[in-house]
C-alpha cells in the first residue's frame, strides 16, 4: 500500500466504529451544528439537500429507546432484545439521528439516500478528526416510522443512521482490508 502525506489520508485510515467513549463528558452543541454543517458538503444529486439530523441526548436518548423498543415489540422481536433496546441508546453522550428525505421519482429517493449515507461519512471523519468516536447503527426493523416521528422529521422520512457519538477513550485496531478490486476499461 502505498502511504500519502494527506492530512485526510490519516484520518481515513484511523476512523473506526467505536463505543470506548467517556460517557460523562458532554459533546458542545456548538460541536453538533458543525459536523452537521461539514454532512452538508456530501455530494447531492440536483441539489435536494436531503439530510435531516437529530441529536439527541439525555432523558431523551431513553425516550427514543422506549419507541424503539415499542415498535420493535409490535414487529414480533424477542423480549430480550425490545428490553435492551429500551436502555442501549443512553450508552453515550449523544445519539444522533440522520434523516434522508423522500425523492420526487424512485431513483431521486435513491439518489437521496447516497447522498445521505454520504453525509454520515463526512459527519464520521470531521468527527474523527475532533477526537471524537462514532458508531454507525441501524434503524431496526418496523421501527423506521417512529423514529422519524421521534426526531420531527416528515412521515416520509427514512431513517439512515442511528449513530453514537461521544469523546473518545481509546483506540481500536486496524482490521485487515483486502486490496480493492479495480477493473479497469480503456479502448
Amino acid at each position: 500500500m502505498t502511504e500519502s502525506h494527506f492530512p485526510i489520508d490519516d484520518i481515513l485510515r484511523s476512523r473506526r466504529t467505536s463505543m470506548l467513549v467517556d460517557k460523562t463528558r458532554d459533546v458542545p452543541r456548538e460541536l453538533i451544528n458543525e459536523l452537521c454543517e461539514l454532512a452538508t458538503w456530501a455530494p447531492n444529486h440536483k441539489r435536494t439537500w436531503p439530510w435531516r439530523f437529530a441529536a439527541i441526548t439525555g432523558p431523551a436518548q431513553l425516550r427514543l429507546g422506549d419507541a424503539i423498543a415499542d415498535a420493535m415489540s409490535v414487529f414480533g422481536d424477542e423480549p430480550a432484545k425490545v428490553e435492551k433496546a429500551r436502555t442501549k441508546y443512553a450508552r453515550t453522550p449523544v445519539v444522533m439521528v440522520f434523516g434522508c428525505a423522500v425523492g420526487d421519482s424512485e431513483l431521486r429517493t435513491t439518489e437521496n439516500r447516497d447522498a445521505t449515507a454520504a453525509a454520515v461519512q463526512n459527519f464520521m471523519l470531521a468527527a474523527t478528526a475532533r477526537g471524537l468516536a462514532t458508531y454507525w447503527g441501524s434503524c431496526p426493523k418496523g421501527a423506521n416510522d417512529p423514529v422519524a416521528q421521534f426526531c420531527g422529521f416528515d412521515a416520509d422520512t427514512t431513517v439512515v443512521c442511528i449513530m453514537y457519538l461521544g469523546w473518545a477513550t481509546s483506540t481500536v485496531e486496524a482490521p485487515e482490508r483486502p486490496q480493492p478490486s479495480i477493473n479497469y476499461l480503456s479502448d
